[in-house]
């Protein structure tokens, strides 16, 4: 996404806590030769000298893996500027998307390392605009995310049974 982003000419500063992550990310770079600032930071560090900084924040699949997602919202609210735009991306917690993000992507397709996600951490649709609103956050849209494995490409879809994407704003004004 960060590459993607920095294609398209925005300016991009993406942060990840994973030593792994970044190095790839950095070597990737210089064969793009695209201006990205990586830095390794939680979203809640980054926050502190970074508030208000940024118009658009996006926090994809990642929301599932952190212990108190909750703080990372809040995170988020605090790096957007008034007006900016916040995206989450996760995975809803039913039968549904265990059965799909797990047993199928983890165990059948073997798209993903088994055990990569905690089908407790799944986050429904209700929580994550709970706790946005608690963070002074405004739901805009959403939209339900799906994988076809016979044409292996991503769809967009009104389902937001598994994965879905939110759209929140952060006001002008404090509420």
């Amino acid at each position: 996404l960060a590459e993607a982003m920095a294609h398209h000419g925005a300016e991009v500063t993406a942060i990840d806590m994973a030593d792994a992550s970044l190095s790839v990310a950095r070597l990737h770079q210089l064969e793009s030769k695209l201006e990205i600032d990586y830095q390794k930071s939680s979203a809640e560090q980054f926050a502190q000298s970074h508030g208000g900084e940024f118009d658009i924040v996006t926090c994809l699949e990642m929301l599932e893996h952190v212990p108190e997602p909750a703080k990372v919202i809040q995170a988020c609210h605090d790096l957007v500027r008034p007006g900016g735009t916040v995206f989450f991306s996760t995975i809803n917690r039913n039968p549904k998307s265990y059965l799909f993000a797990i047993i199928g992507a983890e165990y059948v397709l073997n798209l993903l390392p088994r055990g990569t996600h905690d089908y407790a951490r799944f986050i429904k649709p209700s929580e994550l605009a709970a706790w946005s609103r608690e963070s002074n956050l405004d739901l805009q849209d959403q939209i339900g995310m799906a994988y076809n494995p016979l044409s292996k490409k991503y769809s967009l879809e009104p389902n937001v049974d598994v994965n879905y994407i939110a759209c929140y704003t952060r006001p002008e004004t404090a509420a």
